[in-house]
């Protein structure tokens, strides 16, 4: 499905919080969840219905059309769709102005996003249905679940509460540590009533963060002891980097530092080896000892089977499959490229920055630059190929941080069924370092080196505190932490949730920027937006349809797209 998604506005879909009671039959992989329905007395009596709707909490997190089946858009793949969603929001992923991009409606940033628009309904589609399937489980065990529904209980738990925190961190105007009243989204937990839907007020962040901290008490009381089979389902380690995500955003710095640091037990950070493998890298969740939990794409997925493999990740972000002729990263002109600014800043010692294509290759004749893409890929003239097939033309800025199952260059079908981290031990160090280092800066810069030497053996602290990216909220220290959260995490759905807790600016535009005109846009940097630093686009607007049937629920502005490219900043 080539061509770019055209802003479309919704008046046929009803909201799935203000329906959110009815039973979802997501038991299954092979069912729809949008339009099979069955009660909780009917799925209660049916061999195996407790495992099969713990199931339904995660199994529809990648590879099924969960928002449009008959669309099948190359967005509705799951999860780690809302990484890229949120990630070009910010600076540090640069998209092609290509008619082939689906993610440019966030990337533009403009009254696309509005409540009017189709795109509002993706979150509140997913979340909610998954947020309904944690609280049938919850409601089928009671309140005194079984031993054998236990760790199945614990799992709901866990699960609502990630729910529940990207929610709150994609649409509350203001992150929690700077206003706790600010408002979320409308809480729909297993005790509500159907009659309370049509008047559910938004949480303010501090009863939404409550009751986050509350179901993951819980799910460390009902996951102690349970051993997980594979990386798609949370354990206590899980448990445990929820909370540590949380306490960060709050600013409960000792509490962050002390989860975070609990969550790493019997991991290990990813190995130069097994960061830029050209078959294992970043696509093989049971591969490694850093991957905490993760999705996995199937080769019976609809996303996989259906549309030539293109409604899925990796055909957003895998260039490594060009003979295909498909995938819209490798083939259609529209690959996620890292920005200019950022790729500088990564020293030649530090080796992620081996992920992303030397800009300098672009200025090399032919025979030249396949030798120099030799060092990044397999499959150097698809890397050509690839960028032929962009506005720009270029090879620099590419990234191979995601490569294909198995060194797969040919059948993208095989290619493209890979793993995707949602957690990995990485982050939970760096949260440590930064909630340590907000207590004993001394204590959180050791930390911090620590780490960041086992990227570059080089590596001295202070290279990057002094950008700011306008913001007097956060410390020097935390702009160094930021920093190598940028590099290490690139891609893994943490740009706006970091841009927001810390209050930055976004900068596109300065010499020599590899974002495309008409998008070149620095905010907060000159001005402010009421107070606020970080662009208000990254304060996801509310669909519609719930503020018409929910009569107590507010919204975000429909955010305003810059109406010129901003002067050049001087770094």
């Amino acid at each position: 499905m080539k061509g770019n998604y055209k802003m479309k506005k919704i008046f046929q879909f009803v909201s799935v919080a203000t329906l959110s009671l009815v039973t979802l039959t997501g038991c299954l992989k092979e069912i729809d969840p949008q339009s099979d329905y069955v009660t909780i007395g009917q799925a209660g009596d049916a061999p195996g219905a407790f495992e099969n709707f713990v199931a339904a909490i995660t199994n529809t997190m990648a590879g099924q059309f969960v928002y449009s089946a008959s669309n099948q858009y190359p967005y509705d793949y799951g999860y780690p769709s809302f990484f890229l969603m949120r990630d070009v929001m910010g600076q540090d992923i640069v998209l092609e102005d290509t008619g082939n991009e689906w993610y440019s409606t966030w990337y533009q940033c403009g009254t696309g996003l509005g409540p009017l628009y189709a795109v509002c309904q993706l979150p509140w589609t997913y979340f909610y249905g998954w947020i309904k399937s944690c609280n049938d489980v919850i409601n089928m065990a009671g309140t005194e679940p079984s031993d054998s529904q236990r760790s199945g209980v614990g799992i709901a738990y866990a699960m609502r509460a990630m729910y529940y925190m990207d929610m709150a961190r994609m649409f509350a105007q203001k992150s929690y540590a700077i206003d706790p009243q600010a408002e979320t989204v409308p809480l729909v937990l297993e005790t509500t009533a159907q009659s309370d839907l049509a008047n559910n007020p938004r949480a303010t962040n501090e009863v939404m963060w409550a009751q986050i901290l509350s179901d993951l008490d819980k799910a460390e009381i009902y996951l102690d002891g349970y051993q997980r089979t594979d990386l798609l389902t949370p354990d206590i380690s899980v448990v445990y980097g929820l909370k540590a995500r949380a306490y960060l955003t709050m600013e409960n710095w000792q509490m962050a530092e002390e989860y975070a640091k609990k969550a790493q037990a019997g991991y290990q950070m990813l190995t130069e080896d097994q960061f830029l493998s050209r078959t294992d890298g970043f696509n093989t969740p049971d591969n490694n000892s850093s991957w905490m939990l993760a999705v996995q794409f199937e080769d019976d997925d609809p996303c996989i089977i259906n549309n030539d493999g293109d409604s899925s990740w990796g055909a957003q972000m895998i260039i490594e499959v060009s003979p295909s002729g498909c995938g819209y990263a490798a083939n259609y002109g529209s690959p996620k490229r890292i920005d200019y600014h950022l790729y500088q800043t990564i020293p030649a010692t530090d080796f992620r920055k081996k992920s992303f294509i030397d800009f300098a290759i672009d200025d090399m004749d032919e025979t030249a630059a396949l030798a120099a893409l030799s060092e990044y890929s397999d499959q150097p003239e698809g890397i050509l190929s690839t960028a032929v097939a962009t506005t720009s033309g270029v090879v620099g800025g590419l990234e191979v941080k995601f490569r294909p199952k198995g060194g797969e260059h040919t059948l993208q079908k095989v290619a493209f069924q890979v793993g995707v981290p949602l957690m990995r031990v990485e982050e939970m160090m760096l949260i440590e370092a930064e909630a340590a280092g907000m207590q004993n800066e001394g204590r959180g810069i050791q930390l911090l080196t620590s780490f960041a030497k086992q990227r570059d053996p080089n590596y001295e602290y202070g290279a990057h505190s002094h950008e700011d990216y306008g913001s007097s909220y956060a410390t020097a220290f935390q702009n160094e932490v930021w920093w190598q959260r940028r590099v290490e995490l690139w891609g893994e759905g943490f740009s706006t949730y970091d841009i927001k807790r810390l209050d930055k600016g976004i900068i596109r535009s300065y010499a020599n920027t590899n974002h495309p005109e008409g998008y070149r846009w620095n905010f907060g940097i000159y001005d402010t937006n009421g107070g606020s630093i970080h662009p208000n686009w990254m304060d996801w607007c509310i669909v519609g349809t719930e503020t018409d049937y929910n009569a107590a629920c507010t919204n975000n502005p429909t955010p305003i797209m810059p109406t010129s490219d901003s002067p050049e900043y001087a770094w």
